[in-house]
C-alpha cells in the first residue's frame, strides 16, 4: 500500500512539473531551472508509473492455481453468498490459470494466493463439498450427481453457481487425474476412506443407495428368492438410481461411487463349502496280534475340537438310542440374482448360514438319521434285485456307514429346499465319518482281523511251498551235469548188458552149432581126426594173428614130405607133428598104402 502511496505522489508530482510553463519574462537562469524541473517530472512520472505497474501484475506457476479475494470494492456480497462473481468484496469465482497476467492494481485491490492443482490418484476419488450454491432441498443430504459430460463445467465456479449448483456435499465424486478447482468454493477430501469400489471376480455388489437420480421413476418391488415356495424370503427391491437396495447389483470391476451416497456389500458367488465337525471325544479300540498270534485290544480317547474355519461343531444324532457326533460337509452357492435378496432380508452370506441354514441342517440332519431310511433291496448274494426295489425302515447305527449315500440323498433333498428359501443353492451333501462307539464296531473288526490273518497263514504257506520247490530246482539245476552223466552211465551201462546178453545168446549158439559140427565130424572122421584138425584150425589162427610166425613155415615145408593116396588128414598130422618136434633137418614122409608116414632126411 506505501508502494501505491509513493507511486501516485511521484506521478502526480512528475506532472505537475510537466505541466509547469515558463514565462516570456523568465531570466537565462530560470529558463534552465525549469528544463530540469521538466526532466525531474518525467522521472518522477516514470518512478510512479513503474510503482504503479509493479502492483498490477501476477505470475501463476504451472502446477499452481490464481486465487483472488477482493480488499477494496464498492459492492458488497449479498446475504449468504461467500463467492464474488460481479467484482464484489470477497473470494472471486475467477480463477488464475498459469503464466503474466496483467490486472491494474490488482496486488493493491486484491490479496493473492496461490493453491497445487489437485491430484486423483489411480484408485481413489476425490470427494467434493461445495461451500457456495443455493440451498439443499428438503429431503435430501447430498446434492445429485452431475452426468460425467457436465462434470468440466461444474468445476467451473462462474458456472456452477449460475446454473443453480447446490451447497454441500456433492454425489459427484472427482475421478484419477488433475484439476483447477477454485479453492474458495471447493472442499476437497481425499484418503484411505475415498479408494475406490473393487468388486473381485467371484463376487457381485449389492448396492443401497442413499440418494436418487433425478428423472428416475422409483417404485419399489417385492422379490423373493424362490418363486415356487411361499415361504421364500421376500425383500424390498428398487431399480438402479433409487433410494434403497438396488435389484440389479454390481458384477466384477472397479466402480467410483461416493461412499456417503452408496453403501456397497458384497457377495461371495463362488462354491462355499461349510464344515461340521469336531466339538466331540472319539473312543477306539485298537486290535493288535502278539507273537503266537492272539487277537489283544486296547482302547483309547482322542479330542477332535472345532476347527477355526469350520461352520460348527459336529452333529450329535441318536440312532438304536447311541448318541453318534457325524461330520459333513455342505457345499453351497449364492446366485448373483439373489444377491439383493440375500443382502436384504438377512444381511450376507454369513448371516445366512449362521442364522437360517446351520439351524436348518443340524435339525434336518437330526430328523433324518434317527428316523427312517429307504433303503434298495438286495440278494442273498450282496447284488441289488431286478427290477429295483426299496425298503423304508428303521435307520440303524451302521447305516451311518453301509448306506451312507440313502443318508446323503434325503437329507440333500431337504436342505435344497431350506436353501431356496433363503436364496442360496445347495449344491451337495456329504456325510464325514461318524464316530460309532467302538463296542459295536470291535466284534466285525475282529472277524475281519482274524480272516486276514488266516489268509495270511495261507499265503506264508503257498510261499514256504514254493520257497522250497524253488529250492529243489536250483539245487536240481546245480547237479544237472553229475545227473546227466550218470544218467548217460546208466544208459550205456544198459546198452552193455544188452549187447552182452546179445553176444551170450550169440555165442552159446556159435557152440550149440559148433558142437553139432564136431559131432558130426566124429562121427564121419572119427575122434581122433577131428581133434588134429581142431588144432590145425588154431594153428592157423595163430598165425593169422601173429604174422611173425609165418617165416616158420619156409623151414617146415621143404624138409617135410608127405606121401599117401591124399586120404584123411595124415599130412597135416605130420607137419604139425615136424613143428611140434623141432626137426630141422629135411625129411621125407611118405605115407604108405595103409595109411603109414615116412619120413626121409638129407
Amino acid at each position: 500500500m506505501l508502494g501505491v502511496l509513493i507511486g501516485v505522489l511521484a506521478l502526480g508530482a512528475g506532472i505537475v512539473l510537466m505541466l509547469k510553463k515558463a514565462g516570456p519574462s523568465t531570466p537565462p537562469s530560470g529558463r534552465l531551472a525549469f528544463l530540469f524541473g521538466r526532466g525531474g517530472g518525467i522521472l518522477l512520472v516514470g518512478i510512479g508509473l513503474f510503482m504503479l505497474a509493479s502492483t498490477s501484475f501476477v505470475f501463476v506457476d504451472a502446477d499452481r492455481v490464481g486465487h483472488l479475494k477482493r480488499i477494496y470494492a464498492f459492492k458488497e456480497l449479498p446475504p449468504g453468498r461467500i463467492i464474488a462473481m460481479d467484482g464484489e468484496k470477497g473470494p472471486q469465482a475467477e480463477i488464475l490459470g498459469p503464466g503474466f497476467h496483467f490486472i491494474p492494481l490488482v496486488r493493491v485491490l486484491y490479496d493473492f494466493e496461490e493453491y497445487e492443482v489437485v491430484t486423483i490418484p489411480e484408485g481413489y476419488y476425490g470427494q467434493l463439498t461445495t461451500l457456495d450454491g443455493n440451498a439443499m432441498p428438503s429431503g435430501m443430504f447430498m446434492a445429485p450427481a452431475i452426468p460425467d459430460d457436465e462434470v468440466g463445467d461444474m468445476l467451473k465456479a462462474e458456472v456452477f453457481l449460475t446454473n443453480g449448483g447446490i451447497r454441500g456435499p456433492q454425489e459427484t465424486v472427482l475421478k484419477p487425474g488433475q484439476y483447477r478447482l477454485n479453492r474458495y468454493l471447493f472442499d476437497l477430501r481425499l484418503d484411505e476412506q475415498t479408494n475406490a469400489t473393487v468388486i473381485p471376480a467371484g463376487h457381485v455388489g449389492v448396492v443401497k443407495s442413499n440418494v436418487t437420480q433425478p428423472g428416475i421413476s422409483c417404485v419399489e418391488e417385492e422379490v423373493s428368492a424362490s418363486e415356487v415356495s411361499r415361504e421364500a424370503l421376500t425383500v424390498p427391491l428398487v431399480p438402479r438410481g433409487c433410494v434403497g437396495i438396488w435389484k440389479d447389483p454390481l458384477f466384477p470391476g472397479a466402480y467410483y461411487l461416493n461412499r456417503q451416497a452408496y453403501e456397497v456389500t458384497l457377495v461371495d458367488t463362488r462354491v462355499q463349502t461349510w464344515e461340521y465337525k469336531g466339538g466331540y471325544t472319539k473312543r477306539i479300540i485298537d486290535l493288535s496280534v502278539d507273537q503266537q498270534g492272539n487277537i489283544q485290544q486296547n482302547e483309547r480317547s482322542v479330542n477332535e475340537p472345532v476347527p477355526e474355519d469350520a461352520a460348527d461343531r459336529a452333529v450329535f444324532v441318536k440312532v438304536e438310542g447311541w448318541d453318534i457326533p457325524l461330520e459333513l460337509r455342505a457345499l453351497v452357492q449364492v446366485d448373483p440374482e439373489n444377491a439383493p435378496v440375500v443382502v436384504g432380508s438377512v444381511g450376507g452370506l454369513v448371516e445366512i448360514e449362521n442364522r437360517i441354514l446351520t439351524p436348518a441342517i443340524r435339525s434336518i440332519v437330526r430328523n433324518v438319521a434317527g428316523a427312517s431310511i429307504r433303503v434298495p433291496d438286495k440278494a442273498d448274494d450282496g447284488t441289488l434285485v431286478e427290477p429295483a426295489s426299496f425298503t423304508v425302515r428303521p435307520t440303524r447305527v451302521l447305516d451311518l456307514i453301509e448306506n451312507r449315500d440313502a443318508l446323503e440323498q434325503t437329507i440333500e433333498q431337504q436342505i435344497k429346499v431350506e436353501g431356496n428359501k433363503a436364496g442360496v443353492d445347495i449344491r451337495e451333501i456329504r456325510l464325514g465319518e461318524p464316530a460309532i462307539p467302538p463296542e459295536l464296531l470291535v466284534s466285525r473288526l475282529r472277524v475281519q482281523l482274524a480272516d486276514q490273518l488266516s489268509t495270511a497263514y495261507e499265503r506264508e504257506t503257498d510261499a514256504q511251498q514254493k520257497r522250497i520247490e524253488t529250492e529243489q530246482a536250483r539245487s536240481t539245476a546245480d547237479e544237472q551235469p553229475r545227473l546227466v552223466e550218470a544218467q548217460i552211465a546208466v544208459q550205456v551201462a544198459n546198452q552193455r548188458e544188452q549187447e552182452r546178453a546179445a553176444l551170450g545168446r550169440a555165442e552159446r549158439q556159435y557152440l550149440e552149432e559148433l558142437a553139432r559140427g564136431q559131432r558130426a565130424q566124429v562121427d564121419v572122421l572119427g575122434q581122433d581126426r577131428v581133434a588134429l584138425l581142431q588144432a590145425l584150425e588154431k594153428l592157423l589162427t595163430s598165425l593169422e594173428r601173429k604174422p611173425e610166425l609165418v617165416g616158420l613155415v619156409g623151414k617146415l615145408v621143404p624138409n617135410t614130405v608127405v606121401g599117401g593116396d591124399g586120404a584123411g588128414l595124415a599130412g597135416a598130422a605130420a607137419l604139425l607133428g615136424a613143428s611140434i618136434g623141432g626137426q630141422t633137418a629135411p625129411q621125407s614122409i611118405g605115407a604108405q598104402p595103409g595109411g603109414a608116414i615116412r619120413s626121409t632126411g638129407q
